[in-house]
């Protein structure tokens, strides 16, 4: 069965009605084609009302998706020869983050994700995509392979935040977490980055410091949930629509706050409406950065990623000195 978010459901209505009268007219004599085509046309209409006036409320829903493509969705879609590694070479393996080198058009890359699962059994294997502190220690020792080997890194960035919990924090999640930061700020090779859902906290930043930020349309990149900063603003989980609004997490917004690069288009209704479709654009954003960054000498790759996240978060004052 199909997941339907609160504010589409018009659309889902009439969608359903339309297949319907399909069904009807082709069972029987019954020529509806006249009424299927004016329904038709007020569901474009409708689509067009809704989903082209999305809330920010209505992108962290859609970014929370059950069916949304995951990072490993996205790597079959777009590399060949792909070859997932697995541990940490400290503690073990953690399989909330997925690392492994490909081709992406004939070009050695390595690619590292977060995976949140797909149905149950898997969400709880991948633990909802929060990594632990091995997460993240095996994504550094990948992105220092690819550095050494002169491969291009690509990231998918898809997790509600790196995992609390106790067992984590006594393994070093904070200290794993800071020197992936330091480590990214330094690497060698062009790093590219895709918020493809959501992008929680410290656990999105622990594999996103990149020459490229770049993010789909109803993805969220946020340094806390809006139920999280509604509990502590206003003491109430309850009011994270109003959260979201406030907090300018959306791709639009980010934007235009120079925090990312570019915002990716998504087929109408979301990426899991029509992966193929998805996969294209997010195929010709990567197919642009890596251009761009391969022309780079190494230190200006280094100079322009350090010029770049001085600027995010800059201040610029209004006041005017006023003689008295």
């Amino acid at each position: 069965m199909k997941h339907v978010l609160e504010f589409e459901k018009p659309v889902v209505e009439l969608r359903d009605k339309i297949e319907e009268l399909k069904a009807i007219t082709k069972d029987s004599d019954i020529d509806l084609s006249d009424e299927i085509k004016k329904m038709e046309d007020r569901l474009a209409r409708l689509e067009n009302d809704i989903y082209g006036q999305l809330k920010p409320w209505d992108r962290v829903q859609i970014a929370r998706h059950p069916e949304r493509p995951t990072s490993l969705d996205y790597i079959e879609q777009l590399f060949t020869n792909f070859i997932e590694f697995h541990g940490d070479r400290f503690f073990g393996d953690d399989e909330a983050m997925v690392a492994g080198i490909a081709k992406y058009k004939d070009k050695p890359v390595t690619i590292i994700g977060h995976q949140r699962g797909k149905n149950t059994k898997d969400k709880i294997k991948r633990n909802f995509g929060m990594p632990h502190p091995e997460g993240y220690r095996k994504a550094l020792r990948h992105m220092k392979q690819a550095e050494k080997f002169n491969r291009p890194i690509i990231t998918f960035i898809d997790t509600t935040g790196a995992y609390p919990g106790k067992a984590a924090e006594e393994r070093g999640q904070s200290e794993a977490i800071a020197k992936n930061l330091m480590e990214m700020s330094g690497i060698s090779v062009p790093i590219i980055c895709v918020v493809i859902g959501e992008g929680g906290s410290g656990g999105a930043l622990g594999i996103g410091v990149g020459d490229r930020i770049h993010m789909l349309e109803n993805s969220t990149y946020s340094v806390i949930s809006p139920e999280g900063a509604a509990a502590l603003l206003w003491k109430d989980s309850t009011q994270a629509e109003r959260a979201a609004q406030s907090l300018k997490i959306t791709a639009p917004d980010l934007k235009e706050l120079g925090v990312i690069d570019e915002v990716i288009a998504e087929p109408l209704g979301g990426a899991h409406r029509d992966l193929v479709t998805q996969t294209l654009s997010i195929s010709k954003v990567l197919d642009e950065s890596l251009s761009e960054l391969e022309a780079e000498s190494e230190a200006s790759l280094l100079d322009k990623r350090w010029d770049k996240y001085k600027k995010i978060g800059e201040i610029q004052s209004t006041l005017e000195t006023v003689e008295l």
